[in-house]
């Protein structure tokens, strides 16, 4: 997982930025939590600047891109997270879980340093795709492998509520579905670089050169085209919120 961030983070200070409406959404789950430990922190998105919050983060590169006066990062793995049982009132975990080799022990590890709540932004497997996976089949069938159902979470962490997650039509947090309204934006290498997905895909050119052709011919706004009248969509996105 550190050789993976080593290399698609280097630009995640830049392409990564905190969307607003998420950000609301993950604050308003997290209560009147006071103390906070953000596992798979990265960067530094979506920290609340209003509690005391301890970051946990295994890659160098993402930690060096923690802003001067960021919380302070402790460079750890979630399947080992160095604090005591209770340690914090919440812990938060934003699009990270996925990645992690041992899910389990790392939900449990949350669960354990979390006196009183646990709150993890992911994605539903369960979710149909949307139409970048058009292009990108491959893209559904590698997400659905590694990220967790929803009923994981409930094994592990007992019971939840599931908040769905829309996606503004001009996100400024550029993970996978962030650009649906943008569809050029994912012919930009720069902006693939960002997105784990992408770091995975044996070899992308075919579907961006049927997305570029599309682009080009009009064939893409012709099939989905309506989308473009909306301002925000669901894409899968859910906050699991425990305790």
């Amino acid at each position: 997982m550190a050789a993976l961030y080593d290399t698609i983070g280097l630009n995640y200070a830049d392409l990564r930025q905190p969307d607003p409406s998420i950000e609301r959404a993950i604050h308003n789950a997290l209560g009147d939590a006071a103390t906070v430990v953000n596992v798979g922190a990265g960067s530094g998105s979506y920290e609340p600047s209003d509690r005391s919050v301890v970051a946990v983060e295994l890659s160098t590169t993402m930690i060096r891109q923690r802003a001067p006066g960021a919380a302070p990062a402790v460079q750890a793995t979630a399947m080992a997270l160095p604090f005591a049982a209770d340690a914090f009132d919440a812990a938060m975990a934003i699009l990270t879980v996925h990645h992690w080799p041992d899910k389990q022990r790392g939900l449990e590890e949350l669960r354990r340093v979390s006196r009183r709540r646990v709150v993890i932004l992911t994605w539903d497997p369960a979710y149909v795709g949307f139409w970048l996976t058009d292009y990108f089949p491959e893209i559904l069938e590698q997400d659905r492998r590694i990220f967790p159902m929803i009923d994981e979470y409930r094994h592990v962490l007992g019971p939840t509520k599931v908040i769905d997650v829309p996606i503004p039509y001009n996100c400024t947090d550029g993970f996978l579905c962030a650009y649906w309204h943008r569809p050029e934006a994912y012919l930009d290498q720069r902006v693939r670089s960002a997105i784990s997905s992408f770091s995975m895909l044996e070899d992308a050119a075919p579907g961006l050169q049927q997305l570029d052709r599309d682009l080009k011919s009009g064939e893409w706004r012709s099939r989905y085209g309506d989308i473009l009248k909306l301002t925000e969509m669901n894409f899968g996105y859910r906050l699991i919120v425990a305790g």
